[in-house]
């Protein structure tokens, strides 16, 4: 049992948009709310929807509902049933199952429905019938699910990367000294809508300067100044599918001095990392490699001091690296699925697709070079193992110095 996410008021009588749960979207592709998927096992194995009545006033105000036979022809499930009758037909259903998988403790109102349900059933035991023993979480199986796409999700994804590739280099090329960071975000909306995106996959970062520095920075409000580097965190989501894009470059068209050596520095990190994603290595072998290329680099600019081993081992680096190498990505930014098995970091294998993103954020200290100070830098693609080693959805995000400000140009 999966129930899809209820529409949610932003103020008064105005609504957040709406947004499917991705679980149930998985499993049934049904668009709309207040909407409960059944799926019953065995030798009369079927599966039931309950949803949205038609409602023609509702529609005249609203916009088209599926109603019941109309989720049935369009989605193949075998029974549908009005949302408002899920209370009288669940306590049959659960009826002599042995057991249930559902979402259990994502939502208490949820939780205490089926509680509901079961407490019927168990009323019925002296008549023979007997209520499911288990409840186990359905979530765990379908991780397992979701973290292989196939070749129709993989198309999705391909298309969901090209749109926000467009719109990084649109914003790239619309940049300019005394802009503000809002209005770059204007670009990157504009064209993740043109090109039929639903929406962005998560507010996007759109960082100048110092701002940078702050990983989940969203306010957006700031001027763009000449002689700093401007983040943008941004990926559109399309037909329920996320992209996930971070490129950092100049204000002004060009990278100077220490700008261009810290660049550099996370550029070759991700390369390091890129390399180690392929079948049979396991997921933590992508962020050693990129931890041990920035490792080195912080020496190099006398942000650590020592042997790359040695800070490593004192975590010294984190001052200026303190996030992960990647996540897991799907239909949300941050996707299901493990990241160990048994104790173990998990294998890579083909189909899976994640985030390769190492950083640089060098913030204003006594012990920091002022040369340094303000700058951050993140490069960010998503990649899909292959059997042959992986593919970069987003290559097509300019991040090579020299096409950088070529496009700026």
């Amino acid at each position: 049992m999966l129930a899809t996410a209820r529409e949610s008021v932003r103020n008064r009588d105005a609504h957040y948009p709406f947004r499917f749960d991705s679980y149930f979207h998985y499993l049934t592709g049904f668009p709309e709310p207040d909407a409960v998927l059944v799926i019953t096992a065995g030798t009369n194995s079927k599966s039931t929807l309950f949803c949205r009545e038609k409602d023609i006033e509702r529609e005249i105000w609203d916009g088209f509902r599926y109603g019941p036979q109309g989720a049935k022809e369009t989605f193949g499930f075998d029974e549908a049933y009005p949302i408002q009758d899920l209370d009288a037909v669940m306590p049959k259903i659960l009826a002599d199952q042995p057991a249930i998988f559902c979402d259990v403790g994502e939502s208490e109102v949820w939780d205490a429905r089926l509680i509901q349900w079961l407490n019927a059933v168990r009323m019925q035991v002296r008549t023979g019938v007997s209520a499911p023993g288990e409840i186990r979480d359905v979530r765990k199986l379908l991780d397992d699910m979701r973290l292989i796409k196939d070749a129709a999700e993989l198309m999705t994804m391909r298309r969901a990367a090209l749109i926000s590739c467009e719109a990084h280099r649109r914003a790239m090329q619309a940049t300019k000294p005394g802009m503000a960071e809002y209005e770059i975000e204007a670009e990157l909306l504009h064209t993740f809508r043109r090109h039929g995106a639903q929406a962005p996959a998560y507010t996007p970062i759109v960082a100048g300067g110092a701002n940078a520095c702050v990983l989940h920075y969203v306010a957006n409000d700031q001027p763009l100044t000449q002689g700093e580097l401007l983040l943008i965190d941004a990926g559109c989501e399309l037909d329920g599918y996320a992209s996930d894009i971070t490129r950092t470059f100049p204000v002004s068209g060009r990278f100077e001095g220490a700008q261009r050596d810290v660049y550099e520095l996370v550029l070759a990190a991700q390369a390091a990392a890129i390399a180690q994603v392929k079948p049979g290595n396991h997921w933590e072998q992508p962020h050693e490699a990129a931890v041990r290329t920035l490792v080195q680099g912080f020496i190099d600019l006398k942000l650590c001091a020592g042997t790359v081993e040695a800070v490593i081992e004192s975590g010294e680096y984190r001052k200026f690296y303190m996030h992960r190498t990647g996540h897991w990505l799907g239909m949300d930014v941050h996707d299901c699925g493990d990241y160990k098995r048994d104790g173990n970091w998990r294998a890579l294998e083909p189909g899976m697709v994640l985030t390769v993103e190492p950083g640089c954020y060098i913030r204003p200290a006594e012990d920091v070079p002022k040369h340094l100070w303000n700058i951050g830098v993140r490069i960010e693609d998503d990649v899909v193992v292959t059997s042959a080693g992986c593919d970069i959805l987003t290559a097509d995000a300019p991040k090579r110095i020299d096409d950088i400000e070529a496009i700026m140009r």
